[in-house]
């Protein structure tokens, strides 16, 4: 097998002959491989929108489907009107935003932020106070500063 490439290779070279095929060959080596699976890099759009009624959760989810959106929402006056279509238009963000991979969060009681798969929301979390009596059970079992044992000192 390898015997029949070196004479098809052969008579290649006598037909076409040697220049042609350096010239391809140097033509070959004179193009540039362009790495195409780096994605080139996109600016994250945020917007703010507000929900006057449900009908306003369409340009929120289409703009979050595009990709590389951050929307925040003003829920204020959908929550005044109509509680039944703000918990439907939440919903609606809520279950989008889990279908395309992206991230949804209230911020205080007006807003809400919802982001597309390119982003993240971060969030703290908060260490939660113990009770009252737990405080003075606590509080009851610290030891005074005047029951430190001896040669230990505080700064």
């Amino acid at each position: 097998m390898a015997n029949f490439f070196s004479r098809l290779r052969s008579r290649l070279n006598a037909t076409l002959g040697e220049r042609e095929l350096k010239q391809g060959e140097e033509a070959r080596q004179e193009y540039v491989e362009l790495d195409t699976t780096t994605e080139a890099k996109r600016v994250v759009l945020v917007k703010k929108y507000a929900l006057k009624e449900f009908a306003d959760v369409k340009p929120i989810i289409d703009a979050l489907r595009e990709g590389y959106h951050v929307a925040l929402v003003n829920i204020s006056p959908l929550r005044v009107e109509e509680s039944i279509d703000l918990k439907r238009a939440i919903n609606k963000l809520k279950k989008t935003a889990e279908a395309i991979g992206g991230d949804i969060a209230g911020l205080g009681e007006e807003y809400i932020i919802v982001t597309s798969p390119e982003a993240r929301i971060a969030r703290e979390r908060v260490k939660p106070r113990p009770s009252s009596a737990v405080s003075k059970e606590l509080d009851d079992d610290l030891p005074e500063e005047d029951d430190e044992p001896s040669g230990v000192s505080t700064y």
